[in-house]
């Protein structure tokens, strides 16, 4: 076995963890914020790997289940007041009180890990109502519109501009906000960056129903002012570490 450890943007980080998966990555390991590291069996093509990925360091590795190891190091966790988040290879039940989400860490965006992920879950415990029509926009993982269903949302809509993301989550379609028909949402999720909620705010807002809510989220603290010039007033800005998240209200 073999590893491959791989600089990267945060922004891209987990479009290299889909490729690597696709190119039969055996397990991935993030060592922060800027790396990660993916193993290999030995019959994997090395010379192929560095072509799609010049800027890795290749390194032979012990003899040991590496595989087993890595994900030993991802226990269960509590998110919020509501949910619970299991290793989708684990088979914890949840504790009393709580909701039980799969997840497959790596996949795509949207693990729970992230300080974003758990903000906008936090966020939708408190905003999601029974018969509510709830659209993810930039799903990742699926696991907000996952969230929204068990929170009782009678319609959830996703979508992801990433066709493997769209595979990984289950639900959804491939594209984007532009999409979907005006006043059809009474809550959009958008955890995505800064850039591209910009980009996408008069949609995001046009789909929303009178008085609908819109939680944006993605970006650090410091890219709060960016993003809050592109919507309407904050109903509220709530902060996780270094990281943001905009609560605000439709314009109608």
């Amino acid at each position: 076995m073999f590893t491959l450890e791989i600089e990267c943007d945060p922004d891209d980080r987990d479009l290299l963890i889909a490729e690597l998966w696709e190119q039969g990555s055996a397990g991935i390991i993030e060592l922060d914020a800027l790396r990660v590291r993916a193993f290999f069996d030995d019959a994997v093509n090395r010379d192929a790997l560095l072509q799609l990925f010049p800027s890795a360091a290749l390194r032979p590795v012990e003899d040991r289940d590496w595989v087993e190891a890595a994900r030993d190091l991802l226990q269960p966790m509590e998110v919020g007041s509501r949910f619970y988040l299991v290793p989708a290879w684990r088979d914890d039940p949840a504790p009393a009180g709580r909701l039980r989400i799969a997840v497959n860490p790596g996949l795509a965006f949207g693990t729970g890990v992230h300080e974003t992920t758990r903000l906008c879950m936090e966020a939708l415990e408190e905003l999601v109502q029974p018969g509510m029509a709830v659209l993810d926009v930039g799903t990742g993982s699926g696991i907000l519109a996952q969230a929204a269903r068990l929170l009782g949302a009678a319609k959830t809509y996703a979508c992801d501009i990433d066709a493997m993301a769209i595979k990984i989550a289950g639900h959804g379609f491939v594209g984007s906000v532009d999409a979907v028909a005006g006043a059809s949402a009474d809550l959009v999720v958008a955890n995505i960056n800064p850039r591209t909620i910009v980009r996408l705010a008069p949609d995001l807002l046009r789909v929303l129903k009178p008085a609908g809510m819109l939680l944006a989220s993605g970006f650090e603290a410091q890219e709060v002012a960016q993003v809050q010039a592109a919507l309407p007033p904050a109903r509220a800005i709530r902060r996780k570490g270094d990281w943001a998240l905009i609560i605000a209200a439709s314009c109608c």
